[in-house]
Formats: C-alpha cells, sequence, structure tokens
C-alpha cells in the first residue's frame, strides 16, 4: 500500500497515514536507545499513538516529528522534561514522506521521488553548515532504507554535485567537507559489529594514490548491518601496509577501492600469493581495464557488497 496524505485539522499539522514505526525503528532513527524512548514514554506522555488489535503500538508521523523536537531542543540544551512539554504543546509538521522500515511495508511505489526529496533536504542542510540537520537526515534515511540505499540514491549524488560546483567555481569545499565530515560519522557509528558472524574481518583499504575513504566507509556500514565484520585501513594504504596487514590479520578477503585513476592493479598479485591466501577484491572507477589473474573486480557498490559477504560466509 502507498502512503497518502491527510489533514488533521484540530492539530493544525500535516500528516501521513503510514503502517507506524516500531519502537525500536524510532531509536535508530534517533540515536537513542529504545528504552530511553520507553522513559520518555513513561514521563512526559511521548509515545506511540497507534494501536492494533493484538499487536505492539506503533509510532505514527506526528510522534517521531515532536521527538525530534524534543530532541533538538535538548541537543541545544533545554533540559529533557522542558523540551518534552515543548514538543507536546508547540505545533510541529510532520515529515509528509516519514520512511517506513523496508523489512515491514513493501517500498513505495514512488521511491526515486522519495530519495530526490531526501538530497534535496540533505542540500540545504549542508548549504547551511546544519551538521546537526544532515546527522538526523542520514540516521533517518539509513535505519528506514539501510546503508546501501542511502550511500547510492542519496549522498552519492549529492557528493558528486557538490565536488562538481567547487571543480568548476573553486567555492565550497567548505560545504563539501562537512558533509564528508558528517558521513564519515554516521558510517563509522554503524560499523561496529557485536559478535559477528564471520570469524576472519574483511580488510578494506584505499588504493595507494586514493584519498576518498567515504565509499569504503559505507562498505563498512553496509557489512556491519549484515553482523559482518570489517578493518578500515584508510586513506592511501601503500601496498607494503597492505601486505602487513594482510599477514597481521588474516582476513578473508580483500577490497582495496580507487574512486580516481591511477597505477594498475599489478602490485596486488604479491598478496594474492599469501599464505593463507585472502580472496581479492578490487572495486571503484578507478582501476583500469587488465586485471592480474587471481583478482575480481566488483562492478557497482552492491555487488562489492553481496561478494563481501558471500566471501566471509
Amino acid at each position: 500500500m502507498g502512503m497518502h496524505k491527510n489533514r488533521d485539522m484540530s492539530q493544525g499539522v500535516r500528516v501521513t497515514k503510514h503502517p507506524g514505526m516500531s519502537v525500536s525503528a524510532v531509536a535508530r532513527r534517533l540515536g537513542v536507545a529504545p528504552s530511553t524512548l520507553r522513559t520518555w514514554e513513561r514521563r512526559y506522555g511521548l509515545g506511540p499513538s497507534q494501536r492494533e488489535d493484538g499487536g505492539p503500538r506503533r509510532y505514527l508521523a506526528l510522534d517521531v516529528a515532536r521527538l525530534d523536537l524534543m530532541q533538538s531542543l535538548i541537543r541545544s540544551g533545554v533540559p529533557t522534561g522542558d523540551a518534552a512539554r515543548a514538543a507536546q504543546h508547540q505545533e510541529v509538521a510532520a515529515d509528509d514522506q516519514v520512511p517506513v522500515p523496508a523489512n515491514e511495508i513493501k517500498p513505495p511505489a514512488d521511491a526515486g521521488a522519495d530519495a530526490a526529496r531526501l538530497a534535496r533536504g540533505l542540500t540545504r542542510a549542508c548549504l547551511a553548515l546544519d551538521d546537526e540537520t544532515c546527522s538526523r537526515l542520514l540516521r533517518g534515511s539509513t535505519a528506514m532504507r539501510g546503508v546501501s540505499w542511502t550511500w547510492q540514491h542519496v549522498l552519492l549524488p549529492v557528493l558528486v554535485a557538490r565536488g562538481r560546483y567547487w571543480a568548476r567555481t573553486g567555492r565550497g569545499v567548505e560545504v563539501e567537507h562537512l558533509l564528508s565530515s558528517v558521513t564519515a560519522a554516521e558510517f563509522g557509528s554503524i560499523s561496529a559489529v557485536d559478535n559477528p558472524i564471520n570469524s576472519r574481518p574483511v580488510l578494506l583499504a584505499c588504493a595507494p594514490w586514493d584519498d576518498h575513504t567515504l565509499a569504503l566507509l559505507a562498505v563498512a556500514a553496509a557489512l556491519a548491518e549484515r553482523r559482518i565484520a570489517s578493518r578500515m585501513l584508510g586513506a592511501r594504504t601503500p601496498a607494503a601496509a597492505l601486505a602487513a596487514a594482510v599477514r597481521r590479520v588474516g582476513p578473508s578477503s580483500v577490497l582495496v577501492w580507487a574512486s580516481i585513476p591511477g597505477d594498475d592493479a599489478s602490485w596486488l598479485t604479491s598478496l594474492v600469493d599469501q599464505r593463507p591466501a585472502p580472496k581479492m577484491y578490487i572495486a571503484g572507477p578507478g582501476w583500469g581495464r587488465e586485471l592480474p589473474a587471481g583478482l575480481q573486480r566488483f562492478d557497482d557498490f552492491d555487488a562489492a557488497v553481496a561478494g563481501l559477504v558471500a566471501s566471509s560466509a
């Protein structure tokens, strides 16, 4: 069922009818523990308002909007009780496209429009250098739709557009840097894995000539969603350093990402000969056509995540 709008005239706010969000989904969106939400409900009455016979109560768009306002006030220094009372009594505009967890309902037919809306909101926030709103948008999107969708359909288009603007005008690098910093923090917070299902981690590194780590951070976060642990070596990883890390860590697989064109991949052949030999992969648009024996190329982000998950089984 697709989502549709109605106007709640008694409250003076715009809301959206949808199946609602679970406690855990709202907790992920706000970056708090589910127990915190239950405390806020018990103390301040800010809880889920949708009731279903025989099932748990769920948060509607208006409920989430009030919690968003409450959390924003708390972060600005307002005491929690005062923030809760303000959120209860102040008119708030519920997001007319509150995303719903993909594993709970079918995704809306207008997923493209939803991505465009989020990208526009993220662009406005980063142009205003509003790191808090950038974080909230990214956290909500990854909680509802996952890291891969958020990276490919929201973040990457915005980052590419800002990069092209900087290349054309020489202005706006502060915007790109802020968004990169927020993205790294959000994905980094997702990447830690408790009780991973893989006994040997995945090793992630940038090519020796490449400073661009965000794609690899997105890979690490997407793997963590699937309980796959990884180790990040970061930007400009020299061949010798990668070889030393492989010997020390003993990874199940190694992914080297190149976002910009550079040397060929022949320097990776020495890693293939190590014992135990990890599965060697490359990804990103910076590689040439010719690949040494023993290497496999992933053509896109989803293929990289799926391949690394399969190699960790």
